[in-house]
């Protein structure tokens, strides 16, 4: 794993060290709390889950919270842009609102939108989080996300990625050896090439472009990147993802992969 150096060189990024896969928490575990909730985070840890996938934007005022979509509405009691108000609205809006009680039963619907600072406190050298940057950023928002993460007193317990090349390449202007990971929807004939203009350490696609092309993972890990898929919550999935061999599989429902692990034979 040499070609680009950057998984190889100690940093924190998800590794395949057995039969099975690294379990990444999509959203904390959000097939039954409210997802990006604090809620979420923790009982994904408390599962055994090592590894949290969270995503971060900026409020009005500059302030990183963890939200997914752009706007307010299907996640939480507000409407609107998420980067149209500022973090003292977004930080006391009720994230769990709009829970299908059928999947989520019994969860408490008063779950408050978090800052990134409430996430990367709780982190210890056993707690990791993938923390996607949505959207655009400006080199400012970028910074706040890197004070913050440096502010929770485990940086390196953070790996940043993004769709978004811009704001990567903001992270690399403002770092240039912080760890990165790239977020693609599926492969094209280079697969390689974009990491490495990036100098990223992962590149992590949809889980359907590796169900499709396998054969790609090896390409990748030859580059010297770590592959994490998003986001698969089938058994029949798990068996082929481990199989193609994978180094994390994020998913909604991490308690229920490692009693999977514990269970089925690694590839």
């Amino acid at each position: 794993m040499s070609e680009l150096g950057g998984a190889a060189d100690g940093a924190v990024v998800p590794h395949r060290t057995g039969g099975h896969a690294v379990v990444i928490a999509h959203r904390g575990a959000s097939a039954h709390h409210p997802e990006n909730t604090m809620a979420a985070f923790l009982t994904a840890w408390e599962a055994g889950a090592q590894w949290v996938e969270a995503d971060t934007q900026p409020t009005l005022d500059g302030v990183p919270v963890l939200l997914h979509d752009a706007d307010l509405d299907r996640t939480t009691s507000g409407t609107g842009p998420v980067r149209g108000h500022g973090a003292h609205v977004v930080t006391r809006l009720d994230a769990g609102a709009f829970l299908d009680r059928t999947t989520q039963p019994g969860t408490s619907s008063q779950v408050r939108v978090p800052r990134l600072a409430e996430l990367v406190a709780r982190l210890t050298p056993e707690r990791r989080v993938l923390l996607e940057i949505k959207g655009e950023h400006t080199a400012e928002q970028i910074n706040a996300v890197l004070q913050t993460c440096r502010a929770g007193g485990h940086d390196d317990q953070v790996l940043l990625q993004s769709f978004d090349i811009p704001a990567l390449h903001l992270v690399r202007a403002a770092q240039p050896d912080r760890p990165i990971g790239l977020l693609v929807d599926g492969f094209d004939d280079d697969p390689v090439g974009a990491c490495r203009e990036l100098r990223a350490v992962a590149c992590n696609p949809d889980y359907r472009a590796v169900l499709e092309r396998p054969d790609v993972v090896g390409r990748l890990h030859t580059a010297g990147l770590s592959v994490s898929v998003w986001t698969a919550d089938d058994p029949a999935d798990w068996t082929a993802l481990t199989r193609a061999g994978v180094d994390g599989i994020i998913t909604n429902t991490p308690a229920e992969l490692l009693r999977w692990q514990a269970a089925v034979p690694g590839a």
